[in-house]
């Protein structure tokens, strides 16, 4: 992957002009144009197929009146049986009935209807024929209009108006999450000194949101969208956005440090670090698209439209990055700048604490201990085991509190205090009840009744005893006597654990309605299918945990071959999520900071707040894992010295961590203190996660646990190496290739080039002496001895075996490294495993490829069929193609124009 990204890079930069106005173009007219065709987002959390919403879905055709959205008008302050309030409250019941999109309107004296009126308020329940999203304005202004005249005519009333169809669950951006983007850049500004490149990860970022969020908007003109999903999207797209370029910016300006021209330095930033943000984007958008486990359609799209934001994001980072990169020059690469002479004793003081400290780093033996990225690893990992256990018991408390959160879907109590929807809510659970905010629904299947209302009445009367019941208002059968509704009004809230529980008492009662009245029932409404969501949520956090802990443990061992790093990684991102969860839980359970946070409701969060935050934080997590692990390791592979490795990786990786985790923590806390019910509470332990997994996890726990474990680190069993593929996230594959590329001489045509060069068998024995190879174009080549090391040999230049050591290119590429651009040129023949061998050969000579290796040429054994051979191998030869055979022994007659011999012991050209 390094090599392509190189390539790719390479052409950005020969071209940026071209580049930047692609993506300008891109986002003017896709993100424009979506904008434009948009269709509004669709909030509705539903569930196709659990009982709740079929029973819903049933209502909404056979039973209208009961199953869209609703308005409330409460009226108190007065007595509302007195003959002025009640002709005021019955003339704007009859209003009511004439509005558009209303279906019908319970008076609150309605004998039907009990519960709706006390001595001190009355409640009007408007009916629509739509979902809440789908009411009008013109409708509620309308509703609110008959509030205000019923508030005239009853001066000494109090009216309110809301109820569900008020709900404003449509998340808008507020200047506090601009607080974000400045933190942002401060911290740029602060890690790069220059405002250039501060700039860049800012504007490639909000483009790149731009982008994604005006596709999104574009995507609801032929599907659901929900305002969440576009919200978080545009969460992780600036989040990430920022880190991806911050990481290929730090290393590009790294190498023009070091005196890299620019061209060469953007080219190695995108295939090094910019394999590592492919890496880490792949891993986040297979996180998120593995939402889709939960089989939930709004969480499914959720994840897919965060998944798009952060594949955008990675795009940006391979391709307009480096676009602005090149356009900068040399105005990003760093300059030495004499300090000013003031404050000399100070300047003194510290020259001198600064010397000190250099003689100390260079009597311990240990390079390059000075700055705060020394002192913290030094910290960390002088006692290892004090470090872990000070850790491990922090965050294992700082989770306990995550045993108690509550999982449930927004209601009144969730909108911002003051607004219509949360005065009503309040109004509501003050003088009737919190139940009257989420009534239940049963739906009894009267049609082979004859006597449905006289049904209806029993049935009534015996839901009305279940323990959690309230009140049952209503009881009574549809026009068509179809299917009867049981209105339940619980006496507990809509997101309490004991409304819940009143939804699974309702629905074991379904058996002995049936023995004792032969009808088939059902629990629904609004609460109902929240609780329906919240549990099918729930009981998809361990298959999904499962799969992203899975997941997490293969991908860190492809890419760090090792069995100990990925354990460690998996372990501490499960202490992030548990942290991460039990933060949340102080703030929206416990009350914890929630008047500075601007929390107005505790109790419950939103259900699929657990499933997005592993997902989220997993790919996260990974992102600064392979960030600072990754440079370990590339230092314990160049020195041999884990205790090294630990010191000089981590500093030189962690001031770019430390950046990247500021900046995604201010990104994710300023969507915490003006968003909505359903962001907030993500905002948050997003946030808390980024946080605890950055600097207490990745930072502090990961040193101490490598330090602990030294070269045990790093081992894998050789039979897995073989097995899993290799995920250069490091780049090293183009750092070799690079450094390879004037070998064995500038511009050879050398066919195969090997030197100290030989090949490991699966405990990594060399299976023969290293050696040194030249073979040009047009030569035949036999290589005779133990046919278990000339296969290797053969596999080795044909781009097929991996344990190759020492240096080594066939056809210009390094191998391994570009083995498949090798396979691609070069055909091989297993005579061994073909019942006719010499006519494979004629006709893969016949295809004249660029190198053709033989293995086991005395398989053929027939006299024609050897003539055969050899004259189709001179002729190939003739034309420039490359042969390599192997066999058994020296055949005089064969046409060669070198041989090898191979032992165990030593390789001879000749």
């Amino acid at each position: 992957m390094s090599s392509a990204l190189h390539r790719l890079a390479v052409s950005v930069v020969r071209h940026p002009g071209r580049t930047l106005t692609a993506w300008l173009l891109a986002v003017v007219l896709l993100a424009g144009g979506g904008l434009l065709i948009s269709r509004g987002t669709d909030d509705a959390f539903t569930i196709p197929g659990s009982g709740s919403q079929t029973a819903l879905d049933t209502l909404k055709r056979v039973f209208p009146e009961v199953s869209g959205s609703s308005a409330q008008i409460v009226v108190t302050g007065v007595n509302p049986r007195g003959a002025a309030a009640r002709s005021a409250i019955e003339d704007a019941v009859t209003r009511a009935a004439t509005l558009d999109q209303v279906i019908g309107v319970i008076s609150p004296f309605d004998d039907r209807f009990r519960g709706n009126v006390t001595a001190r308020a009355a409640l009007i329940t408007v009916q629509f024929d739509v979902a809440f999203m789908d009411v009008t304005a013109t409708t509620k202004a309308a509703v609110d209009e008959l509030g205000s005249a019923l508030a005239e005519r009853l001066p000494a009333a109090r009216v309110q108006v809301g109820g569900d169809a008020y709900a404003d669950r449509v998340p808008k951006p507020t200047p506090t999450e601009g607080l974000g983007l400045l933190v942002a850049l401060m911290v740029l500004l602060v890690t790069f000194g220059s405002l250039i490149a501060a700039g860049i990860p800012l504007l490639t970022a909000v483009l790149g949101v731009g982008l994604s969020v005006g596709l999104l908007y574009g995507a609801t003109a032929v599907g659901t969208v929900p305002s969440t999903a576009v919200t978080l999207a545009m969460m992780l797209g600036l989040a990430v956005g920022i880190d991806y370029a911050l990481f290929i910016l730090s290393r590009h300006r790294d190498q023009l440090r070091a005196g890299l021209a620019i061209g060469d330095s953007i080219a190695r930033a995108v295939a090094t670090a910019g394999s590592a943000v492919v890496f880490a984007g792949l891993t986040v958008v297979i996180a998120l698209v593995g939402l889709v486990v939960a089989g939930i359609p709004f969480l499914t799209t959720m994840g897919l439209c965060a998944a798009f934001a952060v594949a955008v994001a990675v795009l940006i980072a391979i391709t307009l990055i480096p676009a602005l990169l090149a356009i900068s020059g040399e105005r990003l690469r760093p300059r030495l700048r004499l300090r000013p002479r003031l404050w000399p004793r100070l300047r003194l003081r510290t020259h001198s604490v600064g010397r000190q400290m250099r003689l100390k780093t260079e009597k311990s033996g240990r390079p390059g201990g000075d700055g705060w990225a020394g002192f913290w690893v030094r910290a960390a990992t002088r006692k290892p085991v004090v470090t872990i256990v000070l850790v491990l018991v922090g965050l294992g408390v700082l989770a306990i509190p995550a045993g108690e959160l509550r999982l449930a879907l927004p209601d009144g109590a969730s909108e911002v205090a003051g607004s219509q929807a949360r005065e009503t809510y309040d109004v509501i659970t003050r003088e009737f009840g919190a139940g009257y905010n989420g009534p239940l629904l049963v739906t009894v299947e009267i049609i082979g009744s004859h006597d449905p209302v006289g049904l209806m009445d029993r049935l009534g009367a015996e839901i009305a005893d279940v323990p959690g019941v309230a009140l049952v208002p209503i009881s009574t059968p549809d026009p068509q006597a179809e299917i009867g509704i049981v209105q339940v009004i619980p006496d507990s809230s809509p997101d309490s654990q004991a409304t819940a529980d009143l939804v699974a008492r309702l629905r074991a009662l379904e058996p002995h309605l049936y023995a004792e009245y032969h009808v088939h029932t059902a629990v629904t409404g609004i609460t109902a299918v929240g609780v329906d969501v919240s549990a099918r949520l729930g009981g998809a956090l361990i298959p999904f945990g499962l799969l992203v802990v899975g997941l997490s443990l293969v991908l860190l061992t492809m890419v760090f071959r090792s069995v100990a790093v990925p354990i460690k990684a998996t372990a501490g991102y499960l202490l992030s999520v548990g942290a991460a969860f039990g933060v949340t839980a102080l703030v929206f359970q416990r009350g914890w900071l929630a008047g500075a946070l601007h929390v107005t409701h505790t109790g419950s969060v939103i259900s699929f707040l657990p499933i997005i935050l592993m997902g989220v934080l997993f790919g996260l997590a990974m992102d600064y894992e392979v960030f600072l692990v990754s440079r370990i390791r590339e230092e314990y592979v160049h020195t041999g010295d884990a205790r090294h490795a630990i010191d000089a990786g981590f500093r030189a990786s962690a001031p770019v961590v430390v950046a990247a985790a500021v900046i995604m923590f201010a990104v994710f806390a300023a969507f915490v203190p003006e968003s909505g019910a359903t962001v907030k509470p993500i905002a948050l332990s997003l946030a808390a996660g980024v946080f605890v997994d950055a600097f207490l996890v990745r930072m502090t726990l990961v040193p101490a646990v490598l330090a602990l474990l030294g070269d045990r680190a790093w081992r894998l069993p050789a039979s897995w190496d073989r097995a899993l593929p290799s995920f250069d996230v490091e780049g090293e594959g183009i750092t070799r290739e690079l450094a390879l590329a004037d070998w064995p001489e500038e511009r050879s045509r050398t066919v195969v080039a090997a030197d100290d060069f030989t090949v490991t068998d699966r405990a990594g024995r060399p299976l023969f002496a290293p050696c040194r190879l030249r073979i040009e174009p047009g030569a035949t080549v036999r290589i005779t001895g133990d046919p278990r090391v000339t296969s290797a040999l053969l596999y080795a230049v044909g781009g097929r075996a991996t344990g190759i050591r020492g240096r080594a290119k066939t056809l210009g590429h390094v191998l391994p490294q570009r083995a498949a651009g090798v396979r691609a040129r070069a055909v091989l023949v297993r005579c061994a495993e073909l019942a006719e061998p010499g006519p494979a050969i004629v006709e893969a000579a016949a295809l004249e490829p660029e190198l053709l290796l033989v293995e086991g040429v005395d398989h053929v054994l027939d006299g024609d069929a050897k003539r055969a051979v050899r004259a189709s191998l001179e002729a190939v030869a003739a034309r420039g193609t490359t042969v390599i055979v192997t066999g058994h022994d020296h055949d005089p007659d064969f046409p060669v124009t070198e041989e090898l011999t191979l032992g165990h012991a030593e390789a001879v050209a000749q």
